[in-house]
């Protein structure tokens, strides 16, 4: 695909995205990324066929790109805690922000049976972000920088934590202390004592 076929395709998920975190993941239409995009019927289905591939292609792109850019800093030997913050720095801003949040349409769209059954991208998300989490905490014991904490279990603790207020974003107001609260815990399982409360 050309330079700007990729671009194009950039712009319809940016925008797709937008539209499925405002009302979900059942009430938009190709009609309705169209008119957010510009672009005529016949422009958006040399892309895409459905809501569905757009969706799909979003969702598998999300850990992708985490699991990428952790692999990478690692690599350079940026401290664990530095990545740490960044990402937990983050989760704490998507948290707060409800008009951005994916977490209803993900429910919609993997509440249907037969989508379910047929595709485990959601599945492929989980255990794409599971190994980044683990990669990362796993790094930072070695380098002493994190307690010697089981890394799966602590990716439990930060995976259902940051989805769970992210959905409860989408159906009432969250105090804005409560992401504050969840990193401040997620740091003391990883940091040595003493550390994560100088940090905070």
């Amino acid at each position: 695909m050309s330079a700007r076929g990729d671009k194009t395709r950039k712009d319809i998920k940016e925008k797709a995205y937008r539209l499925f975190a405002e009302k979900g993941f059942k009430d938009v239409t190709m009609q309705d990324i169209c008119e957010r995009t510009g672009l005529s019927r016949g422009g958006l289905y040399r892309h895409y066929e459905s809501t569905e591939q757009i969706f799909l292609e979003i969702v598998n792109g999300f850990s992708d790109a985490q699991h990428i850019e952790i692999s990478r800093k690692i690599q350079q030997h940026i401290p664990a805690a530095e990545i740490l913050d960044e990402l937990l720095l983050g989760y704490a801003r998507q948290m707060l922000d409800c008009e951005k949040s994916f977490s209803l349409a993900l429910c919609e769209f993997y509440s249907d049976p037969a989508i379910c059954k047929a595709d485990n991208s959601l599945i492929r998300q989980y255990e794409n972000s599971k190994s980044a989490w683990k990669e990362l905490i796993q790094y930072g014991i070695e380098t002493k920088e994190f307690a010697p904490v089981n890394p799966e279990s602590v990716f439990h603790v930060i995976a259902f934590a940051y989805q769970g207020v992210r959905m409860y974003s989408k159906l009432m107001q969250i105090d804005h202390e409560i992401p504050a609260q969840i990193i401040q815990e997620i740091k003391k399982l990883l940091l040595p004592a003493g550390k994560s409360e100088k940090d905070n």
